[in-house]
């Protein structure tokens, strides 16, 4: 029989100490509540995100309530309280660096809430204290996120296979684990350019910091577009869509459009009119489905379906979408843009999968995925 959370007052220790082990923060006759813990809600991506994560509560009959913590530190660790303070079971994170990771982990721990990551994991290598207090912890489900170094080395030779030698770029938060991902993959693919290439070179800049804003992006493209008066492509790295919008708008502004290539990280809404105008130059995204895995992880951890998190790490890989065309956009809008790539009878089911057949599921989600599950 499934025991309720006993009192918020218990810490891990104290439950440890009493012989009880972890204790499910749910029974049958409890609503479930999940909370999103989410840089923002509102823009591009995050409203992406939003759309599929109110698809899946509606379908499963789950309440979600939704903090945005802008990528602040401080925001970040508090939002974690105020949903536990609310009366969540299960919540899901994103921005979250490592280090905030730590101080969520030690919260779900005391109060009996699951936790998981979407679009971040825990970097073994640089912070190996912090994923062992994750992989031992009986709340800690997992980790959602992308291959960032592969998808950076995707995009930038995109810009390297169109004829682009100087290539700007544009970085959101210093130290961002996502960001210093993609960060690697630029750098390794204008490197294996150069060395399969003597005499026809390739450069990176530096990165100017644009934050989480439009006009931080805007600002971003002008500085780079000052310093090398030679700037053939830009890359904004990410940050939720807003900053591409920026870099966009200042390349725009500045009239060189087409000039200037542009590739990044988050489709935006209008992806398929700014390949055809040439403003954008390939992107990769279609990836708000990542938080829907980490919200099932922590869902059926609620139910009580996954257990025995202590010891183990559960790391489940989602694939990013590339465009380059308009050609290569239209499959995309059909089947992610103009509907979900999931019916309301499939996220029902996929609530019921094991954890290795929700990762099997989420590795082979694809425009070709969802077009074969729409009968096309």
């Amino acid at each position: 029989m499934k025991r309720k959370v006993i009192s918020a007052v218990l810490t891990a220790s104290m439950i440890a100490s009493m012989g009880l082990g972890a204790i499910p923060a749910y029974a049958e006759d409890e609503p479930i509540k999940i909370g999103v813990s989410i840089w923002s809600s509102t823009d591009v991506l995050g409203s992406k995100c939003k759309e599929i994560l109110d698809a899946a509560a509606d379908a499963l009959g789950v309440e979600v309530q939704y903090v945005d913590q802008g990528h602040v530190s401080e925001q970040v660790t508090a939002s974690v309280d105020t949903l536990c303070a609310a009366g969540c079971q299960g919540i899901i994170i994103c921005n979250s660096a490592d280090s905030e990771m730590m101080s969520a982990i030690n919260t779900c721990n005391n109060e009996g809430v699951y936790l998981a990551q979407f679009f971040r994991i825990i970097s073994e290598e640089a912070n190996p204290d912090i994923y062992e207090l994750a992989k031992a912890s009986d709340y800690y489900v997992g980790a959602v996120h992308e291959n960032e170094p592969e998808n950076g080395e995707k995009l930038v030779n995109i810009l390297l296979e169109k004829g682009c030698r100087n290539i700007g770029l544009i970085g959101w938060e210093q130290g961002d684990a996502t960001w210093l991902g993609r960060w690697q993959g630029y750098q390794a693919g204008v490197e294996a350019w150069n060395e399969a290439n003597p005499d026809d070179q390739a450069k990176l800049s530096d990165p100017q910091y644009a934050g989480t804003t439009s006009e931080g992006g805007a600002k971003a493209a002008d500085a780079l577009m000052a310093a090398d008066p030679d700037l053939d492509a830009l890359i904004p790295a990410g940050g939720g869509g807003e900053p591409l919008q920026g870099a966009i708008s200042a390349v725009e502004k500045a009239g060189k459009t087409g000039d200037i290539a542009i590739v990044s990280t988050d489709f935006l809404p209008d992806l398929g009119e700014r390949l055809e105008n040439g403003s954008m130059a390939g992107e990769s995204g279609g990836h708000y489905c990542d938080p829907l895995f980490a919200f099932m992880m922590v869902y059926n951890a609620i139910k009580g379906n996954y257990t025995d998190f202590g010891g183990t790490f559960n790391d489940v890989l989602f694939p990013y979408l590339y465009v380059a065309s308009p050609d290569d956009y239209a499959g995309y809008e059909t089947y992610f843009v103009d509907q979900l790539p999931y019916t309301s009878d499939e996220l029902v089911a996929m609530a019921d999968q094991s954890l290795d057949e929700l990762a099997e599921t989420a590795a082979k989600l694809s425009i070709e995925d969802a077009a074969e599950r729409a009968g096309a």
